[in-house]
């Protein structure tokens, strides 16, 4: 399925289960969590590892900035006002573009599960013309939220710790401990490449006062120094929009790729919880049959209790290891779409995928990335103001702006003012 949103949303899809092949619909943010949340709350897809939600658009640091832009501000000229305004702009955009693009990856994930496609809700949310009346959250619901990944926390650790309930299953019990690991170091390196992109940020933003200031001290001079500085001015330009470009890079192939598989390696650690929740819950059954048995009462019922957490179990370990996914087996779901109801189709083992799909993600974005460094690292650097000057015009210049001219970033180039 491919999409492209703009007011709204606009699809194109093969897949037999809809209606038409093309459709337009309008969906906000709170929207797009609706739908994430029915397949969390759905106990059907207890077994899958649900894609994580889209991040909400955060474009609140680029409203401060064009508001302080826009009060103005003496000290700044307005070529350096013009500048600051247009890096604002295009910061504002690329990161409408990435909230966009992050939406459609949601729904393609969806789109490519063949459980998670055939949901009634997904139908709804692709199909339905109209609005769907979804309220955001209110503090009492966020509080709530908070509270049971808390719980959840507390009893995750509880019963790994505290109660000495052993995994039955080595498979589980190594991709646990990787998981762990995983999520821990993907966490640190995203908030490490966080750090470096926003650094090629600030010395992006660095180079635009001084780019302003040589350009305003070469339409100053009259002598041979107007040359200069209108070159090193030229020079920090390039520099800007050489480091605009590199942060711009490592932020979408680099530090949106972590960012993203961080949410997802969670979404995995949420399934092996469910499945560790239910293996308690199948030992708890065990012990109260045990004890119905020895005083004879309620047998039956802790049977029927002990059978049902047994089937859940297994219902969760099977579709995580080896990919045996139950239908949906409520007929409502499907009673406005008798033509759709599903065939049993082969599904994948979850956490075998998410291996595969993070490890081809990873290769392709690393390997752009690179692409894209060597890229920059081959920009040739403007025309060296050194050369064009006389000694004594060089010495003028390194005492207001020394080592100003020397830039050596990832073996690009390197300009050096004389000694």
């Amino acid at each position: 399925m491919e999409g492209r949103q703009e007011a709204g949303k606009e699809n194109k899809s093969c897949l037999p289960h809809f209606a038409q092949t093309e459709f337009s619909v309008v969906r906000q943010h709170e929207e797009f969590i609706w739908l994430h949340d029915a397949y969390v709350e759905n106990e059907e897809y207890a077994g899958l590892i649900i894609p994580p939600a889209p991040p909400r658009p955060d474009f609140e640091a680029s409203r401060e900035k064009l508001q302080k832009l826009g009060e103005g501000d003496s000290s700044i000229t307005r070529e350096e006002f013009a500048k600051m305004k247009q890096e604002l702009e295009a910061e504002y955009l690329a990161i409408f573009k990435k909230t966009v693009a992050m939406h459609e990856v949601f729904l393609q994930r969806l789109a490519a599960h063949p459980t998670l496609r055939r949901d009634h809700n997904f139908f709804v949310f692709l199909e339905y013309g109209q609005d769907l009346s979804v309220r955001g959250k209110n503090r009492k619901e966020l509080l709530g939220g908070f509270l049971r990944n808390i719980v959840k926390s507390a009893d995750e650790a509880l019963i790994t710790s505290m109660s000495g309930l052993k995994e039955v299953d080595d498979f589980f019990e190594h991709e646990r401990t990787f998981l762990l690991e995983y999520h821990t170091r993907i966490r640190d390196a995203c908030l490490r490449a966080d750090r470096v992109m926003q650094s090629h940020k600030c010395l992006a933003d660095d180079y635009i006062p001084m780019s302003a200031a040589l350009s305003s001290l070469g339409t100053q001079e009259v002598n041979q120094l107007k040359t200069s500085f209108l070159k090193l001015a030229e020079l920090f330009e390039r520099l800007r929009k050489l480091e605009g470009r590199v942060a711009s890079d490592e932020d979408l192939k680099l530090s949106d790729m972590l960012r993203y598989y961080m949410r997802d390696s969670q979404a995995a650690k949420d399934l092996l919880y469910r499945r560790l929740r239910a293996l308690a819950d199948y030992e708890n059954a065990n012990k109260a049959l045990d004890k119905a048995r020895t005083r004879n009462r309620e047998v039956r019922t802790a049977e029927s209790n002990q059978q049902l957490c047994c089937r859940r179990f297994e219902r969760l370990s099977d579709s995580a290891k080896q990919g045996k996914t139950p239908w949906l087996r409520n007929p409502c779901h499907w009673a406005a779409y008798p033509a759709r109801v599903p065939t049993s189709p082969p599904s994948s083992p979850e956490l075998m995928d998410f291996k595969s799909r993070r490890v081809s993600s990873f290769r392709k974005n690393l390997i752009e990335l690179a692409e894209l460094e060597l890229k920059h690292a081959k920009v040739s650097p403007p025309a060296s103001v050194p050369s064009c000057c006389p000694s004594a015009i060089h010495s003028q210049t390194s005492r207001f702006l020394p080592n100003a001219c020397k830039y050596v970033s990832r073996g690009r180039w390197t300009l050096s003012s004389p000694s």
